[in-house]
């Protein structure tokens, strides 16, 4: 039983812009990066589930042309409301601190917290490890570090410190007699990510 996690590649948007559901398009490195990812991925997958947000989708595409993707809404980044496409530094301290402190269970104005993102991920991730095997997952970083958490039993507010998945990451997951196991295949820093206001 193999699943094969794959975050997509560096999106086009500004470095320090907030993004989570806005559907970003991909930067011209993406031939580059996909070129990596073939090089630890199978050639033959029984099934193929997609983000359907485009960065996303459009890897999906690139990486199985011969295969029909399956979009699942559920492995969409965290829903991140009011405060999409906007400059994180721009966003006023006293409506971010709360999140900042507790982003695992506050939520984004008129978005997800850390939890909503976990239960949904998740839920899809048993759902399709039910299935056939071997079988690819394109998705987003916050989605594969939510299944990594629950494969783990790691604490979701130590899941950033614990999974540091780049643009492009590449994890392989099995099951074995106590559960699940996981093997980073290829996580190699592209660029520098901001997903946070700068330091003070």
């Amino acid at each position: 039983m193999s699943i094969y996690l794959i975050r997509h590649t560096a999106p086009l948007i500004e470095k320090g812009t907030c993004y989570g559901q806005a559907d970003i398009d991909i930067k011209d490195s993406f031939f580059d990066e996909a070129a990596i990812i073939k090089t630890v991925i199978p050639v033959e997958f029984r099934q193929v589930w997609s983000s359907p947000l485009q960065r996303c989708r459009k890897l999906a595409e690139h990486l199985f042309p011969t295969c029909p993707i399956n979009l699942e809404r559920k492995l969409k980044e965290i829903n991140c409301g009011e405060w999409e496409l906007q400059k994180w530094d721009d966003i006023p301290s006293h409506i971010i601190d709360p999140w900042m402190k507790d982003y695992v269970n506050v939520r984004i104005p008129g978005g997800e917290n850390y939890i909503d993102v976990y239960d949904r991920a998740v839920d899809s991730f048993l759902n399709i490890a039910s299935g056939e095997t071997p079988v690819a997952i394109v998705t987003h970083g916050g989605v594969i570090r939510s299944i990594l958490a629950h494969i783990t039993g790691t604490p979701l507010l130590d899941s950033f410190k614990a999974f540091a998945i780049h643009y492009g990451c590449v994890i392989r997951v099995s099951r074995n007699a106590d559960g699940f196991i996981h093997e980073v295949l290829s996580n190699i820093p592209t660029s520098k990510e901001q997903h946070k206001p700068s330091p003070k």
